[in-house]
Formats: structure tokens, C-alpha cells, sequence
């Protein structure tokens, strides 16, 4: 297990040979042309550290080719140990703490940066949750205002609705920003799209769930406006594992980030996803977290020409 004090995070030839082993764990590949092991590493003494040449194509690389670090000014040592204290990090941590613990000269590059590894959290797994006849979890929450709501006196109306979804069996959560009121009409194809027909889908009592539950093997739910908290009928029958990650949510939301635009919400979402989806409670540490972050920056690439800088 990787501490702060790893040659990974502070030794920039320790933090390339690392990236490099995550991503060439099947042999070095071009990712030009896709050749694996038939590429030569290139020396000189004006030649950059890591740069290999395809047998080929004959075309020169680098392991952070086609990744969030392609052209990034900020050594790969320092983007692995941002990479590591977000994902170490329970709650989060705001651009202004990764700014004044790496050293960096302005707000933006740590904000920026901070951005990019979300985009390297985001999961692209598409299996439907409960194929095992497991339990899933489904529920709403409000948070940060939604500008695009027409204004309304009823408080909840005015902010952002999320929809979050949680397999019981894998522990494995999905979150979207629901754009439009939550009826029966626009939920249904959401829920049919991610959870499997066998599962047993636990959700409140509210009424958009009662008819599409029909569509699965089985529908429980708990009475909140009874006090209920866990079904008397049957135990099993609860939402606080889900409201649990409501519960982290809103206090990484609220006390790290304080502010988030409408605009980066979902990106926000799939950084607590992702450290929800990997804790200790599903064989997760740290350093598997991390692990698992870098490997997915393959592939991702995130530009801004002028960026809003919302203070995060």
C-alpha cells in the first residue's frame, strides 16, 4: 500500500515508470497503430524521458499519449499524488487545497486538474445492476440550484434533482442529474436501461416508482411519511444504505466544494460514485483506488478553451 511519501509521488522517473505499468500491463502498445511490443525506447541527451518510437508506423510516443496528462505542463508525479489524495480523500478536496499542498502557481491549474481526474473517475461499466436477483436501491435527492427551473415558491423545485441508483450485492452506485420534473413517464426507461428485470427494486413510497416496479421481479418499499425507516413487513426492506451515500454526497458538496454550477454537477457525481463504488466495504483501499483512477485516464481527455472558474 502507497503512502504520501512513495517515489510515485514525488519522484518524477519513478512516477513514469508506475503510469507506464498500469497502462502497458499487457505490453507496450502504439497508440498509433495499435502494435504491441515492437516499439524501442529513444535516448539522447535532447530526447524527453519516456518517449519511444513504433517499429511500425515509426512514430514517436509517450505512455500519456491519448490520456487526461497529454501536453500537461505539471509533472506526472504531481498529477499521481492529486490522483491519490481525491481518491483517499472521504469527502473530497477542494482546488484551493490541492492548490496550496502541490505548489501550484495559480487557482485555475489546480482546479483544472482537479476536473480532469473526475473525468478519469467516470465509470463506462453498462452492466445492468441486480442480474444476480439481487437488491437495488433507487432515490432522489436536491442539491445547488438549478438555473434552467422555472422559479417556483416551493424551495425544492428551484435546485438540481439527482436520481442514484445503488446494487446492494456489489455496492456499486450510478448518479445522474435529472433534467425535468421526476414522473412515471421519463423514469422508466432510466431505470429499464440500468437495472436488470430479476432484481428486486427498494425504493420510498413515492408514486413515480409504484408502476414501473411492476417491471421487475419485485418492488419493495418504505413508508418515510409513516416514520418508517425499515420496513415492518419485512427487514430487508430499507433505503438507508442509499441514503447513506446521499449522506456523503451532500457533506463533500457542502463542506469541501461549498459551490457547484449545474454545468459540473455530473462530473462531481462520478467522483463520488467512484469512491463510493470502490471503498473498503467492497475490498477497495486507497491505493486500489488510485490504481484503478489512473488506469482510467486512458482514453479521456478533457479541454476547456475559457474555464468557470466556480471556487471548488
Amino acid at each position: 500500500m502507497t503512502t504520501l511519501t512513495d517515489p510515485i509521488y514525488t519522484n518524477e522517473e519513478a512516477a513514469r515508470a508506475h503510469f507506464e505499468a498500469i497502462r502497458w500491463a499487457d505490453g507496450r502498445n502504439c497508440p498509433h497503430c495499435g502494435t504491441v511490443g515492437n516499439s524501442t525506447l529513444l535516448k539522447g541527451k535532447t530526447t524527453r524521458a519516456g518517449l519511444y518510437k513504433c517499429k511500425d508506423c515509426r512514430k514517436p510516443f509517450t505512455a500519456t499519449m491519448g490520456t487526461i496528462y497529454e501536453r500537461s505542463h505539471i509533472p506526472l508525479h504531481k498529477w499521481l499524488l492529486a490522483t491519490y489524495l481525491l481518491c483517499s480523500s472521504k469527502k473530497g478536496m477542494s482546488a484551493m487545497q490541492l492548490h496550496r499542498m502541490l505548489g501550484f502557481g495559480s487557482y485555475r491549474t489546480a482546479w483544472f486538474m482537479g476536473h480532469r481526474i473526475r473525468e478519469a473517475m467516470r465509470s463506462d461499466d453498462v452492466t445492468p445492476m441486480g442480474s444476480d436477483g439481487g437488491d437495488v436501491f433507487a432515490d432522489e435527492t436536491y442539491f445547488g440550484r438549478n438555473p434552467d427551473a422555472p422559479k417556483s415558491r416551493t424551495p425544492f423545485r428551484n435546485l438540481n434533482q439527482i436520481l442514484t441508483l445503488v446494487d446492494r450485492t456489489t455496492g456499486r452506485s450510478v448518479s445522474m442529474v435529472f433534467d425535468g420534473t421526476i414522473t412515471t413517464a421519463n423514469l422508466a426507461p432510466i431505470l429499464e436501461a440500468n437495472i436488470a428485470k430479476e432484481a428486486r427494486l427498494l425504493t420510498d413510497e413515492a408514486r413515480h416508482y409504484s408502476i414501473v416496479g411492476k417491471g421487475f421481479a419485485a418492488h419493495g418499499t418504505v413508508a418515510h411519511a409513516r416514520g418508517e425507516y425499515v420496513s415492518r413487513a419485512d427487514r430487508s426492506i430499507t433505503t438507508n444504505q442509499i441514503e447513506g451515500f446521499f449522506g456523503i454526497f451532500k457533506r463533500g458538496m457542502r463542506g469541501i466544494y461549498q459551490h457547484c454550477g449545474k454545468q459540473h454537477l455530473q462530473r462531481y457525481l462520478a467522483e463520488f460514485d467512484f469512491r463510493y463504488t470502490n471503498r473498503i466495504a467492497t475490498g477497495c483501499n486507497d491505493t486500489d483506488r488510485t490504481t484503478k483512477a489512473i488506469a482510467g485516464t486512458v482514453g479521456r481527455r478533457l479541454t476547456y478553451a475559457r474555464p468557470n472558474l466556480a471556487r471548488a
